[in-house]
């Protein structure tokens, strides 16, 4: 399967009969492996405060997550695991594998839940897959 197939069958799936607006596969270095059409044009310093928090939880905090220079604010996450954002009604998850992060930005009727289980789902599968 192609990264695009994740993306488009598994990031961008209907659940409950919503879906994410925008998903991407992005290596850890910031090389997209994979994204949808309405993802963000994110800047390299983004991906790399998106690791740091990985490697030091809570950096992100005191600035906010940015994604394509959209500001989210930092709610609970999964320390070096899982990174959740919120802004308004929408938000967004990061989601650490070996290799990659995996992203979805929300907006409602989506809830947060719903995109934590997308994006994770797929994250987990990917770390069993040694990805």
């Amino acid at each position: 399967m192609s990264w695009q197939q994740y993306v488009d069958e598994h990031l961008l799936c209907e659940i409950e009969g919503n879906k994410l607006s925008a998903a991407a596969i992005i290596g850890q270095d910031g090389s997209v492996w994979a994204q949808s059409s309405t993802f963000p044009q994110f800047k390299i310093e983004e991906i790399n405060a998106i690791m740091k928090d990985f490697e030091e939880p809570g950096s992100l905090a005191p600035t906010g997550l940015f994604l394509g220079g959209t500001k989210y604010m930092v709610i609970q996450g999964e320390p070096g695991a899982v990174i959740r954002g919120k802004k308004g009604p929408g938000g967004a998850t990061v989601k650490k594998t070996n290799q990659a992060l995996i992203i979805g930005i929300y907006d409602e009727p989506m809830t947060p839940g719903q995109c934590n289980m997308v994006v994770e789902r797929l994250g987990d599968y990917l770390i069993e897959q040694g990805l």
